[in-house]
């Protein structure tokens, strides 16, 4: 959700009766992501939190400065994803912040909970972004990481509709988390073209860029993810040096604003073969809450 984890985004979220996250990374310092929590504050009395991705960088962000950021602001919940350290989590610990940390794997999961984070997001190999190397799908990953776990899990990866919030509450999950779902709303502050292309897309319209990397990413089918993985795919291989202007965040922050959809990186899930309009989060929301408790019933009744 970079670039689309705005205060505008996450107060609708929040306000449609879920927890909207703020990027950190979407903002250029520290300094700015003060600013845009204040805004998300203004925009919501309800709860929110801050995600912070701490993912190989040739220029790591400032994370000692965001996490003081976070703490100064009294945010209540941060997300955190990546290889955070031992410190990170104390510190927010020791500030009676909520930690939510997201897994791709078990092992992983079972990690974090000693370090002392209180809920896991437990990402399956359907999710936008990166699903890990292992290819464990949610089916699996969500009831493997409750058993696994004494800490609550958050399911994440495909998930659309209140048949996946459903399905996630009966494997054992206490919640759920969407990236993709939420940019194909009205309140997403990306161009309407992008919204209309996760509509159009189907199931099978995802690529996984960086496999032979060891940093796979899934991402929308366009032509330059199809240009990364052609140029991956090389009898010799290639370096990411010769994938960076095409995988650029800057790139791939204008493509979101443009809709030019072939000109940059697009993050999207499988779900996207389970998207079909574009509401509203708050219509979304209550959508999925009542879907989900039809499916429940019907469930129920066979047996």
């Amino acid at each position: 959700m970079q670039w689309v984890g705005t205060a505008q985004m996450a107060a609708a979220v929040s306000n449609a009766g879920g927890l909207g996250i703020v990027s950190a990374l979407t903002q250029p310092t520290p300094q700015r992501l003060g600013i845009e929590i204040d805004k998300c504050r203004e925009l919501t009395n309800h709860p929110f939190g801050v995600n912070v991705t701490m993912l190989r960088s040739v220029n790591p962000p400032p994370y000692e400065e965001i996490i003081g950021t976070i703490i100064e602001r009294n945010v209540r919940v941060v997300e955190t994803s990546g290889n955070v350290s031992l410190e990170i989590f104390e510190t927010l610990n020791q500030a009676g912040i909520t930690i939510i940390h997201k897994c791709t794997s078990v092992r992983h999961a079972i990690s974090a909970e000693k370090k002392g984070v209180h809920i896991v997001t437990i990402d399956g190999f359907e999710c936008a972004g990166h699903p890990g190397e292992e290819d464990i799908p949610g089916l699996i990953l969500i009831p493997a990481s409750v058993s696994a776990l004494t800490i609550p899990v958050i399911a994440s990866g495909g998930i659309a509709d209140g048949r996946g919030l459903a399905a996630a509450l009966c494997l054992g999950a206490s919640g759920i988390c969407m990236g993709t779902r939420f940019v194909a709303t009205k309140e997403a502050p990306v161009h309407e073209k992008i919204k209309l292309a996760l509509v159009n897309a189907h199931e099978n319209d995802t690529r996984l860029m960086f496999r032979t990397l060891g940093n796979t990413a899934r991402v929308l089918s366009n032509k330059v993810s199809n240009e990364v993985i052609a140029l991956e795919t090389r009898p010799d291989g290639c370096t990411f040096d010769e994938l960076r202007l095409l995988v650029s965040g800057a790139r791939g922050r204008q493509t979101l604003v443009t809709g030019e959809i072939d000109s940059g990186v697009i993050w999207a899930g499988q779900v996207v073969g389970l998207i079909n309009d574009i509401p509203t989060c708050r219509v979304l929301i209550e959508r999925m809450v009542k879907q989900c408790n039809e499916q429940l019933a019907v469930a129920s009744s066979m047996f």
